[in-house]
């Protein structure tokens, strides 16, 4: 991981609120996420699940997560590696979940790419790139997974 002052400032200013915020999606409150991301094209999303691009796409897949997950007992962000430069930074994870998906409770992990830009002095999502590095009724699985 990049220890520049530069990154190191990043990861202050969202690391926290990154982590609350996809704890808050896995109680059921996709508030929060949708909070952090931006509203400028381009926007990406390579969901565990579902796939979408522009925000038109996407608010709709993060309010449907948000019906989908209930009763988060357990999220940590496990961070990788992490750079900010200019106004583009990256976050590189493993999201470590234990969840009720759709009712039923499952532990699972996800490997996830996060991209921000900069606008207005705010660090906004840009990309997310997650995928199951578990087995998930949900979310499918991943049968190579070097974690």
């Amino acid at each position: 991981m990049s220890n520049t002052p530069e990154t190191e400032a990043f990861l202050a200013d969202v690391a926290d609120r990154y982590q609350d915020a996809e704890r808050a999606l896995h109680n059921g409150d996709p508030a929060p996420r949708m909070a952090l991301w931006s509203r400028a094209d381009p926007l990406t999303l390579y969901g565990a699940d579902k796939n979408a691009q522009g925000w038109p796409e996407i608010e709709p897949v993060f309010r449907w997560l948000g019906h989908t997950f209930t009763h988060c007992t357990a999220y940590r962000n496990e961070i990788v590696a992490a750079e900010a430069r200019g106004d583009l930074a990256y976050l590189v994870a493993r999201e470590h979940i234990a969840v009720s998906v759709q009712g039923a409770p499952q532990d699972f992990l996800l490997r996830v790419t996060t991209i921000f830009r900069r606008e207005d002095g705010e660090w906004k999502i840009v990309h997310r790139h997650g995928d199951p590095a578990t087995p998930s009724p949900l979310l499918g699985g991943a049968p190579n997974d070097p974690a």
